[in-house]
């Protein structure tokens, strides 16, 4: 049995957004936000240090849970530079759109309540798991596969800046706070949409996701059937941010692309592991327990590329029977754990 997304709810919520559309706006403010000025920018690669190699393969270890086939942990990897998050934390972040209630957790609820919610599953798995700190986040789709085919014909909203700018205004309610922006690239690609917010991703506490699904490059709709990224295309995405981690000596970016399906992600084996970014594949499909951890089984455990996720739909996990959400408890039984949670 196929794990499908429902998607015709989300193209008319996405269908909503087409007056968000912010190319224009983008172009004129790229040039105005950096992290640092030009002249203060260092150009030495990798200026920071390995982590502590280590405690990042005895935490690696633990993650495998006791696998035995060889899959995990990940052999013949570059150790992260130092300041990476995964595996030292676990990463818990809402997720959606801010003018979509329908989208997820993040847009559904106004900034307090939504913190609140949060932070009760972040206590729930510190304390299922108290030897992981907890890396809070928001996870937010900064490029939303439209409906419509907007002006550019490539059925992409892009956010503008104010969007997102409210994003990071809300993440700073509470401290360490890291950010995501999500590309649903529609017609378009990766190439033409990382320089909408490549002056975000210059921000130590940003960090980027793709999402394989509204990624159409047969030019079918997005949402009539499920798209596709290759190695090369996510090969490109960690090379880019790398060069951004070098050039202005951030702590490595993590690297979310969601899949629930095998074509989501073809040549997996291809995928480059480098010490600036670390690549987490996220298990991003809905519906009963078994039918989400046979997804999980087969092209997440089954395709070992680093580090994993796993999401949790509020909503559409209890459209079928059993009529429940899965816990930490049992996300920590996993082979391997995941480090990465995404409540929709």
């Amino acid at each position: 049995m196929k794990l499908i997304k429902l998607t015709a709810p989300l193209l008319l919520a996405i269908a909503a957004l087409s007056t968000f559309s912010c190319t224009t706006d983008t172009k004129k403010n790229v040039e105005k936000t950096t992290v640092k000025d030009t002249a203060e920018v260092v150009e030495e690669e990798n200026l920071r240090a390995p982590v502590d190699t280590a405690k990042y393969d005895a935490i690696m270890k633990k993650l495998a849970n006791g696998d035995t086939t060889g899959k995990w942990p990940v052999k013949k990897h570059p150790y992260p530079l130092d300041g990476a998050i995964l595996p030292f934390k676990r990463i818990i972040v809402y997720y959606g759109n801010l003018h979509s209630k329908k989208m997820g957790a993040l847009g559904e609820y106004a900034p307090k309540e939504m913190w609140e919610r949060l932070n009760k599953e972040v206590k729930h798995w510190e304390k299922v798991d108290p030897s992981t700190p907890v890396q809070v986040g928001l996870h937010y789709i900064a490029a939303v596969a439209s409906g419509t085919p907007g002006k550019d014909g490539k059925y992409i909203n892009r956010m503008g800046n104010k969007q997102i700018d409210s994003v990071l205004k809300i993440a700073k309610m509470q401290p360490n706070t890291i950010v995501f922006l999500d590309l649903q690239v529609a017609l378009s690609n990766l190439k033409a949409e990382l320089p909408h917010i490549e002056k975000y991703l210059q921000l130590p506490h940003v960090h980027l996701g793709i999402d394989p699904e509204f990624s159409m490059k047969d030019g079918s709709l997005p949402g009539k059937k499920i798209g596709t990224y290759d190695a090369a295309d996510i090969n490109y995405v960690s090379g880019y941010l790398a060069d951004m981690v070098k050039k202005y000596n951030l702590p490595p970016k993590v690297f979310v692309i969601h899949r629930f399906t095998r074509k989501m992600v073809s040549n997996s084996p291809s995928i480059k592991l480098r010490p600036e970014v670390q690549i987490v594949m996220h298990m991003d499909g809905w519906g009963e327990p078994d039918l989400k951890l046979g997804t999980y089984r087969h092209f997440i455990y089954g395709e070992p590329v680093q580090f994993t996720g796993f999401k949790i739909f509020y909503k559409n996990d209890l459209k079928k029977a059993p009529n429940r959400l899965m816990t930490p408890e049992e996300l920590m039984k996993l082979k391997p754990i995941p480090v990465y949670i995404q409540y929709q």
